[in-house]
């Protein structure tokens, strides 16, 4: 994909969240877009950057630190500005380390273990790791995230941790739900956000759509758009483990 054509489909999903902003009466500038960059090189994620985008999503571990550390070097070399780095996959407890050293966000805490390793081996002298919980709100028992009911608990422990800080919640609905039934998990999240606030925990962010439903997730409050395909196009397989 050339510059002007990854520029062009940054644009027009950026037309898409202000659209879809506009018709639920909230302020465009109240939805920021996730560029979903996992399975694309770093060049394509300097491609997003020249085009305006600062913050990009990464599901696998290593690849995204490994390109973290070539986007640093271009930094370094052609001026790019810093980027923010979101943490959107599972996480399994062996591999915390890595992404508590090198991402700003993290969006996939589904148990307190996972947490609590995060907030012991974030470097002081970085600014605290952003958490957000998962939530399985379909209740799919193949899919990552803590029941809806687990949630209040789970929230005040995190916001007790040193070194991180609980921002919000964030989910992956079934994609294969009816349409009629398309906006349901993202009100429920909702909902469950605004108990947080009510039980006196300072949270703000709702972390759910993605390039084929994020008009419904806006209309029920989505703070944070995590869009791959419409910005990047169709991905390639990922490669097995060695």
């Amino acid at each position: 994909m050339t510059s002007k054509e990854l520029q062009q489909r940054l644009f027009a999903v950026g037309q898409r969240i202000e659209g879809a902003a506009t018709r639920a009466g909230r302020a465009p500038g109240s939805v920021r877009l996730l560029a979903v960059s996992k399975t694309f090189g770093a060049e394509a994620v300097a491609q997003a950057v020249a085009a305006g985008q600062r913050a990009f999503g990464e599901n696998y571990v290593q690849e995204g630190v490994e390109k973290i550390a070539e986007l640093a070097a271009m930094g370094s070399a052609q001026g790019l500005p810093g980027l923010e780095w979101h943490f959107i996959g599972p996480l399994q407890s062996n591999k915390t380390r890595p992404v508590a050293e090198h991402f700003d966000w993290v969006h996939s805490v589904d148990r307190l273990k996972i947490a609590q390793r995060l907030s012991e081996q974030r470097p002081a002298d970085l600014a605290p790791l952003q958490l957000l919980i998962q939530v399985n709100v379909d209740g799919e028992a193949t899919k990552s995230g803590c029941a809806p009911g687990e949630v209040l608990a789970l929230a005040q422990a995190v916001a007790a941790l040193p070194r991180v800080q609980l921002r919000g919640l964030m989910c992956i609905p079934d994609p294969a739900r009816p349409t009629e039934q398309r906006r349901a998990p993202f009100k429920a999240l909702a909902a469950l956000l605004a108990q947080l606030n009510a039980a006196g925990l300072a949270v703000d962010t709702l972390s759910m759509g993605m390039s084929d439903d994020l008009e419904d997730a806006v209309a029920e409050g989505a703070t944070i758009v995590r869009v791959g395909s419409a910005i990047f196009g169709a991905r390639a397989p990922k490669a097995p483990a060695a």
